[in-house]
């Protein structure tokens, strides 16, 4: 094994980080991480970055503490090193290639039906086999990235449907109901971005109803996407709506971010909203984070409220609270 830590020197949320590598390949690195509980995201590009609290169990499972210059030369060596000046663009390609994969692997999940008449008669089975997904679904799922990966995006855009996508894994793990319809509507919900609420969600349903359909989902599939797409402009799924309150649960999960993560989120907001003169947003986006703060839970489900309605709360009043001081 070459797994390799060095000293926790980097400070961070309250505590000081390690880097862990391997200078190997990153698959026994990941197989190393899964095995001692290391969290995906926190897995960067050719390391993890860990607490300082998870040194010790981490070298007695078996990682080699090492100073940080030998651990840089070792995983230079190796040819797993990723540049400083190249990790912006490693880091989107990495995303893409894994949305895509992700994307694929809805395909054999995804319940068929039969075309309607005025539809291409493609051969659509009733039940779908796990089989690699077809060049129609790769192509609707090419088209989906590229449309999140719009230039003018700069909150919603492909790292946003990658946390959407893991908040409903996270809210799966923890025992909620999270039907592939959900996904689906993830990967829909804002795939039209024109900076209009309520337009946007409709026209993003009505993308979803044409390429699901077309796909060859079935026409109650169809339905429940077009239906949760639509739930997510006003975040306000009835009691009993599992699907509705998996998918805004884990659209407003940002909410609950760090502090400094939150930060970066509000700040790619008011990117998006650059046409908008400063006392226009910030009278808007005051009654928007006023309207989150009065309802009585942020979140409609268990794992949500339990996770992120205390954080959430307190990055909301914390922002709402810089947009009411007084500015020149």
């Amino acid at each position: 094994m070459a797994i390799l830590v060095d000293q926790p020197r980097w400070p961070a949320h309250g505590t000081v980080w390690a880097h862990l590598v391997s200078d190997r390949s990153l698959e026994e690195l990941h197989r190393f991480a899964r095995a001692n509980g290391l969290p995906p995201r926190s897995f960067d590009l050719d390391h993890y970055d860990v607490p300082a609290e998870r040194l010790e169990s981490l070298v007695a499972a078996g990682a080699e503490l090492v100073p940080g210059r030998e651990l840089v030369a070792r995983l230079r060596a190796s040819g797993l090193r990723v540049r400083a000046s190249d990790r912006l663009q490693e880091k989107h390609r990495r995303l893409t290639a894994d949305l895509a994969l992700r994307w694929a692997a809805l395909a054999a999940r995804t319940p068929a039906g039969r075309m309607g008449p005025d539809r291409d008669r493609r051969d659509v089975r009733e039940v779908r086999a796990a089989a690699p997904a077809s060049t129609e679904w790769v192509d609707a799922g090419a088209e989906l990235l590229r449309r999140w990966d719009e230039p003018h995006r700069h909150y919603h855009d492909l790292t946003h449907l990658d946390d959407v996508l893991q908040h409903l894994d996270v809210l799966r793990a923890d025992g909620e109901a999270v039907p592939v319809t959900a996904e689906l509507a993830a990967w829909f919900h804002d795939a039209v971005y024109d900076l209009v609420p309520g337009a946007d969600e409709q026209r993003s349903a009505e993308l979803a109803r044409e390429r699901l359909s077309d796909l060859g989902a079935g026409p109650a599939t169809v339905a429940e996407v077009e239906r949760l797409v639509m739930l997510t402009a006003s975040h306000a799924p009835a009691r009993g709506d599992a699907a509705g309150a998996a998918l805004c649960d884990a659209d407003l999960a940002i909410l609950a971010s760090s502090p400094r993560r939150y930060a970066r989120y509000s700040a790619a907001v008011r990117a998006e909203y650059a046409g908008v003169p400063d006392e226009d947003f910030r009278r808007g986006r005051s009654a928007v984070l006023g309207g989150l703060l009065a309802h009585e839970h942020i979140f409609a489900t268990a794992s949500g409220r339990a996770r992120w309605e205390t954080p959430a709360r307190e990055n909301l009043r914390r922002e709402l609270a810089l947009l009411d001081r007084p500015h020149d």
